[in-house]
């Protein structure tokens, strides 16, 4: 049962919101968990993590509500304004606690899916998503689609209370683990081709979709083509009206760059999944940060991290104060993206030769900073790339004249296409 059920969060203080939630958290930890956290030992906390049901916790964090805290209360949120969120997230960031990597659908596929899904779908799809119990994919970019989404080839054919799907997507992250990808799909060519596409919700392991994972440069395989051969749809899981699937995945894009970005939470900086504070002490202990052209690019970029913080409270106050994620988000997600390449790299130059020449075996702070430089590669290139957030930048935030598209407005059947 929901620690909300007896009382709308909403309606307490801030004070009475971070009691309800050190309370949860000490009920649903090891007691050895608590005490290390209360001591601040971290080692005791280190060996105490492997006792933990990680499966299980995210599933009860989800449930309580705590886990999507500005999701309303009837779908498997808290209610809560963003302020009152960051209080709920200092909790939970205090206590170590693991934190649901179901990004996509936490993060961008429920608010789309709260802005314009159907009560069956919102009853259907919340709950399982923030339990992180069903993770979610995003199906938007093709092989010949990348910056220009909207001129996306894959089809969707209406059949009686199916549609029937055929195409490819391609570097969807997660599509080898998901169970549900947010689809965007060609439902009308004849159209221009912002105006004829629809979007879905589709099952990752119905018949004919077919997933093949990309290796990347770390080893590891994030990212995915996916093919649909066939595939068919019920109409129940289109999301929002037929032919505006456009609007529908505007919404879903603007979170993917607030969720990117960090801005949805303004807890600071991060290296490699630990604080950037963390770089500044390695760079003590090593000695490197007697080296003053390496401290004077550490400062920075530490300057610069707290410009992201400003600019993501900016942003939570434009939310509190009842507004959609816009094009702002845009600004944190180009910059962020930026920003953490360059950390990485501090990291790696502070390695010296170890850096280069790593080999895998070394210590794990070589091996997060190594991993880490080399994943941040896809900083500037994923959700989004670099060039493509300048673009929306000058024309919907600094109201500069659009690049010209002559395709914009002809029917999507008519433009050439490679």
């Amino acid at each position: 049962m929901s620690v909300t059920s007896d009382a709308r969060t909403s309606e307490l203080t801030d004070d009475e919101i971070r009691t309800q939630v050190r309370e949860w958290l000490v009920a649903h930890l090891p007691k050895e968990w608590v005490a290390a956290i209360e001591a601040g030992d971290h080692a005791a906390l280190a060996k105490v993590r492997s006792s933990l049901d990680t499966e299980q916790f995210l599933a009860d964090l989800g449930e309580s509500g705590w886990g999507a805290p500005t999701w309303p209360v009837e779908y498997a949120g808290a209610g809560l304004a963003p302020p009152q969120a960051r209080i709920v997230n200092d909790e939970l960031n205090r206590f170590q606690v693991p934190r649901s990597w179901n990004i996509i659908g936490i993060g961008m596929g429920g608010p789309t899916i709260l802005q314009w899904g159907t009560e069956e779908q919102k009853a259907k799809y919340l709950l399982p998503m923030v339990q992180n119990k069903e993770i979610w994919c995003q199906l938007f970019s093709e092989p010949g689609f990348g910056s220009d989404a909207a001129g996306l080839a894959t089809r969707a054919v209406r059949d009686g209370d199916e549609w029937v799907v055929n195409g490819q997507k391609v570097w969807t992250t997660f599509a080898h683990v998901a169970k549900w990808g947010l689809l965007l799909a060609r439902s009308n060519p004849d159209v221009p081709k912002h105006k004829g596409l629809s979007y879905f919700i589709v099952d990752m392991k119905a018949p004919g979709v077919e997933v093949r994972p990309l290796r990347q440069m770390t080893g590891d395989a994030e990212f995915n083509e996916v093919f649909f051969n066939d595939v068919r749809i019920p109409d129940a899981d289109r999301v929002g009206p037929e032919g505006e699937g456009w609007r529908v995945a505007t919404t879903t894009l603007m979170n993917e760059r607030v969720a990117l970005s960090g801005a949805g939470s303004t807890g600071g900086q991060n290296v490699g999944g630990g604080p950037a504070d963390e770089l500044v002490r390695r760079a003590r202990e090593s000695g490197a940060w007697e080296d003053l052209v390496l401290r004077d690019r550490l400062v920075g970029q530490l300057i610069e991290a707290r410009l992201i913080k400003v600019t993501n409270l900016r942003s939570a106050a434009a939310r509190r104060a009842g507004r959609q994620p816009g094009p702002e988000g845009s600004v944190t997600k180009l910059v962020q993206a930026e920003h953490n390449q360059r950390l990485q790299e501090l990291a790696v130059d502070m390695l010296s030769a170890g850096g280069t020449a790593w080999t895998g075996g070394d210590s794990a702070a070589e091996a997060q900073a190594v991993r880490g430089f080399l994943r941040s590669r896809a900083n500037t290139i994923e959700g989004g790339t670099s060039e493509v957030m300048r673009n929306i930048l000058g024309d919907r935030v600094l109201g500069l004249p659009r690049e010209p598209d002559p395709s914009r407005e002809l029917p999507w059947s008519e433009v050439p296409r490679n």
